[in-house]
């Protein structure tokens, strides 16, 4: 199966067309012609099955044949991670987190933080690529970047957590989690939170957790907590 997205659909539509560029790989890449099915998601939940019926490369058009409605999971994850130095680090991170299911992605700016600017517009096609290949039907919410301390005034959960590196006593991130519930995670740049920034989640009801022994950088810590997460709520 392969999975096409189109986030303009919704359970009103009948007939559609694809856009330029992915009408040209649906007809000369992929070879599809008249009465081909193709299977679409709009990133909402919604899993569309549509008939080409013409297969124009500048203009592709299909016709609607039935909808299916994907029920969301009880539980959300909502990282807060800060941009690696490396593009590619961050977009990997991107695509492994929708991989294993993340609801929500804000890139905050952090004391330590060596990255400063994002290309969100890159960063949505990674996403919409990972979607795509893990066949999922809802597309993870890519919030701007933020600053650190205006994403602790706004940020709400059932249990919000950070993950840093200073020597207190912190309990392990699988054991402080519960099933069905709405998760934040913080995890810093790689020179870590500052101690103030620390203090600041604390005092906004974050709980310090440990993402276990050994050290790791950024993207890889989201991750495995993205990871402890999904298996908890399996």
């Amino acid at each position: 199966m392969q999975l096409f997205y189109n986030a303009s659909l919704d359970n009103s539509f009948k007939q559609f067309h694809f856009p330029t560029e992915e009408s040209k790989h649906i007809v000369k890449v992929l070879r599809k012609k008249e009465n081909d099915i193709l299977q679409i998601t709009n990133g909402k939940g919604y899993l569309f099955e549509a008939k080409i019926i013409d297969a124009n490369p500048k203009k592709c058009k299909a016709q609607i044949t039935s909808t299916e409605k994907t029920i969301p999971r009880l539980h959300s994850l909502h990282l807060a991670v800060a941009p690696t130095k490396m593009n590619d680090r961050f977009e990997w991170f991107l695509e492994k987190a929708t991989e294993i299911g993340v609801n929500e992605i804000t890139p905050i700016l952090c004391e330590h933080s060596e990255r400063k600017v994002i290309k969100p517009e890159r960063l949505e096609k990674v996403l919409q690529s990972a979607m795509k290949q893990s066949l999922q039907t809802f597309l993870p919410k890519l919030n701007p970047l933020t600053s650190y301390e205006d994403f602790l005034k706004n940020v709400t959960g059932d249990l919000k957590f950070i993950a840093h590196c200073e020597d207190e006593e912190k309990a392990e991130l699988k054991r402080r989690l519960a099933a069905d519930k709405d998760v934040v995670i913080l995890i810093g740049p790689e020179g870590d939170f500052s101690s103030n920034e620390i203090q600041l989640a604390y005092d906004t009801g974050f709980t310090p957790v440990s993402l276990g022994r050994n050290r790791l950088r950024t993207e890889t810590a989201a991750i495995y907590a993205c990871t402890v997460v999904a298996i908890i709520n399996s």
